[in-house]
């Protein structure tokens, strides 16, 4: 499957102004997304569009995804059984119950703009924004949409922390889409993975603005190669998939990127904060003539908040308005979130989502600049099991060059044996710096360690996590917050007790 993926088919997108609306029905659809009607009866209605045999209900379409472990035409007589009216499939089934099929080349890559068409594009109705690029996904979207709130109007923020997948799966986004209109939203920020991009997820709907924040080293195991992760990347800066785009040119990947877009794009890099300034605590700068205060930490973070601003200006919002609102920025959950020291004056311990080199690069970077005089870093960090094993020794390297201590212990070690995945981090810390590096399997452990280790004017930084609020191994997912950790273990050192 390639990453850069053809327009939709005629009736896909956005139907243009005065258009009829469209036909509810097996034909309908089929005349929507280019496919044809093959048993059954044409004129069979389509309520909705399902991917999930499970959620199919009464005259919903049901979509028979081929995946890499399970295929959906498998699941088609459920579905049938459950409801559904019409199957969308690539291929022609057994004639089941008198629901209508239709086929059509890729059913993945029609289930977007199907889903499109039987909510009746709802993105028509909306302004939508999505922001792809290794790292700061979630800050931007976030930021966007405090943005958008403070200019009166109602924003849906939709991506890691709020569902299963940084990109709902295709159906499910465009009935997110079709809830926000009858919720009387105005803008949607949303998060767009790669992952999402190869799998069509966002297909059926044009954004109005796309954003790119920067490249790093990830999902090598889904991609295979770096060029193929920025081609799928940059698939979403094309005509097809957006009408305007924000890049950050102060990354390699997003000045080649610049370069090539197909739409009307600004090009934004850290010259755009005017008299950028760290003092005082918190970061200010002018942009476009207005102030701007920040108050979270690290570099990487004014860039945030400027892609962040420079998509409020693309859809249109007052410039002063949201260049006041973000110093009312609220925390982002697990992005260098600050973990309450209970009593006296002890370490500044955060909390940040940071699992790739580049990432931890950074946030170990802010956490220096935070330090105290003679202050160290203390970090507890390790690699999630069954993803992209090439970056762990790079992990490990960036750990022991930022770090005074590094604990490398498990994260979400799901199906991988846990000792590999450490070994494998281990692997990469240069020998010189060995010594500043301790391994421990257990993350509470490792936590524990850090805080008992560390003295006022350092930071403890909790990496990799962030906001989740489990742990999994060999199936089992366990209740693993590194935050409410963190705290509980702070509470017992005040409090001169052990492990609570």
């Amino acid at each position: 499957m390639t990453a850069e993926e053809p327009a939709a088919a005629p009736g896909a997108s956005d139907p243009g102004p005065g258009g009829p609306p469209p036909r509810h029905t097996a034909a309908g659809l089929a005349a929507a997304i280019g496919g044809t009607v093959v048993h059954g009866d044409p004129e069979s209605p389509v309520r909705s569009v399902t991917h999930d045999s499970r959620r199919v209900g009464p005259q919903d379409a049901f979509c028979c995804i081929t995946g890499a472990v399970h295929d959906g035409h498998d699941h088609a007589a459920d579905a049938v059984s459950r409801g559904a009216t019409v199957l969308l499939v690539e291929r022609q089934l057994a004639p089941l119950a008198g629901a209508a099929q239709v086929v059509v080349p890729d059913t993945r890559r029609a289930l977007g703009p199907a889903a499109a068409w039987a909510h009746g594009h709802p993105a028509s109705s909306l302004r939508t924004v999505g922001v792809t690029g290794t790292n700061g996904k979630t800050s931007v979207v976030t930021l966007l949409g405090h943005l958008v709130a403070a200019c009166g109007r109602r924003a849906d923020v939709v991506g890691t922390l709020t569902g299963e997948r940084t990109t709902p799966e295709a159906s499910d986004l465009q009935e997110r889409f079709a809830t926000d209109v009858a919720a009387g939203v105005d803008v949607v920020a949303l998060e767009v993975s790669s992952h999402a991009l190869v799998l069509g997820r966002i297909d059926g709907t044009v954004l109005d603005v796309a954003v790119f924040t920067n490249l790093g080293r990830d999902h090598l195991d889904f991609h295979g190669s770096e060029e193929e992760y920025f081609a799928a990347k940059a698939s979403l800066f094309t005509p097809e998939r957006c009408r305007r785009a924000v890049v950050w040119v102060d990354d390699p990947a997003g000045a080649r990127l610049a370069a090539s877009v197909g739409v009307p794009t600004r090009a934004v890099g850290l010259d755009a904060a005017v008299g950028l300034d760290r003092s005082g605590g918190r970061w200010t700068w002018t942009w476009r003539g207005h102030p701007v205060a920040l108050d979270w930490p690290g570099r990487h973070n004014v860039a945030n908040a400027l892609l962040a601003l420079e998509a409020a200006a693309e859809l249109g919002l007052d410039e002063g308005t949201v260049a006041g609102a973000v110093a009312t920025a609220p925390v982002v959950p697990g992005r260098f979130e600050r973990v309450d020291v209970p009593v006296g004056s002890g370490p500044l311990v955060v909390v940040d989502f940071a699992h790739t080199p580049d990432a931890l690069e950074r946030v170990l970077d802010a956490a220096r600049d935070l330090c105290g005089p003679g202050g160290r870093i203390l970090l507890v960090v390790g690699c999630g099991g069954d993803r992209d094993r090439s970056k762990r020794p790079l992990v490990g390297a960036v750990a022991a060059r930022g770090a005074d201590r590094v604990f490398v212990c498990d994260d979400n070690p799901r199906s991988e044996d846990p000792a590999q995945i450490r070994a494998e981090i281990l692997g990469g810390v240069p020998g010189d710096l060995v010594g500043r590096v301790l391994e421990m399997g257990d993350r509470r452990s490792a936590i524990r360690d850090a805080l008992s280790a560390a003295g006022q004017g350092d930071v403890v930084l909790i990496a990799g996590k962030g906001h989740e609020q489990g742990q999994t191994t060999a199936g089992t997912t366990v209740p693993f917050d590194d935050r409410v950790v963190a705290r509980e273990e702070l509470e017992a050192l005040a409090g001169g007790g052990g492990p609570p």
